[in-house]
């Protein structure tokens, strides 16, 4: 009789083989778990360093900002003195000059404003002098409520003028280490700049608050905002987009926010309208 063909008969595997398989699956898991956190790591790595190149790149532009500051300031001190000198021989000429055609009222008109011009020089002389000297602030308890509510109080004549309102968002006490002095000037600063940056009807919102350590003033208006290649010169000391002023507003506030160890932000609000965030 033919013999029946033979079958293929492999060896059923054994138990340590079966064991290593799985000691092999559990391997290559742990390894791809390791992976996607390594690489999960990698990727906040990343973030955090853009992060700090950010940061970093604020912070030198803060720096250079600073410096220009301290040199524009040293500058216009030495002509601030120069030009103090000379008018005060002008104005005792003038008042000389006055005596002298006070019956003769069309020359007495013309003395009267050279006068009233030397008067506005020696006004501008005194707000360089104060924007160059070094500003230290005297830090005490404050409430930062109290001041905001004192300046916009003292900026109502301005708001009044420009037909413009104004208003506060914060708690009802906000105590602050500050230099009260210092930082009612900077609110007004801020607020008048505002106010007059606007069309009638127009709103000037001071919101103020605490985060973690600090505290954090902003002043919003609802005007055109500042353009583009004016947002780098709004703090330099004479630059001004106005028909009026000296340009030293927003300069002193920038020194009063130094002397705080602070920083301020000037930019475009969503929504338009121009917005400074102080953080001290």
């Amino acid at each position: 009789m033919p013999s029946s063909p033979a079958h293929d008969v492999r060896p059923a595997p054994s138990v340590d083989h079966a064991r290593r398989i799985e000691e092999l699956g559990r391997i290559i898991l742990a390894y791809s778990e390791v992976t996607e956190k390594l690489q999960q790591s990698h990727d906040q790595l990343n973030r955090t360093v853009q992060i700090l190149q950010q940061e970093l790149g604020e912070k030198n532009r803060q720096l250079e900002r600073r410096n220009r500051l301290a040199a524009l300031g040293e500058m216009a001190a030495g002509l601030a003195h120069e030009i103090r000198n000379p008018l005060g021989g002008i104005q005792l000429y003038a008042s000389l000059l006055a005596g002298d055609v006070a019956d003769r009222p069309d020359s007495l008109r013309v003395v009267h404003k050279i006068t009233a011009g030397v008067k506005r020089l020696e006004a501008l002389v005194g707000q360089v002098l104060q924007f160059s000297r070094e500003i230290g602030a005297n830090l005490g308890d404050a409430d930062l409520a109290e001041l905001v509510a004192q300046s916009v109080e003292l900026a109502a004549r301005t708001l009044e003028d420009c037909g413009v309102q104004c208003r506060i968002d914060g708690p009802d006490e906000l105590p602050a280490r500050v230099d009260s002095l210092l930082i009612g000037q900077l609110v007004l600063n801020l607020v008048q700049n505002a106010a007059e940056a606007m069309e009638p009807g127009g709103v000037v919102t001071v919101r103020y608050r605490r985060v973690g350590a600090q505290c954090v003033l902003c002043v919003r208006d609802t005007g055109p905002g500042i353009p583009a290649d004016v947002l780098d010169k709004v703090f330099n000391p004479f630059f001004t987009t106005k028909e009026t002023g000296t340009g030293l507003g927003l300069a002193i506030v920038h020194r009063i926010v130094e002397a705080h160890n602070g920083t301020i932000t000037a930019r475009n609000a969503e929504g338009g309208g121009a917005e400074f965030e102080i953080v001290i």
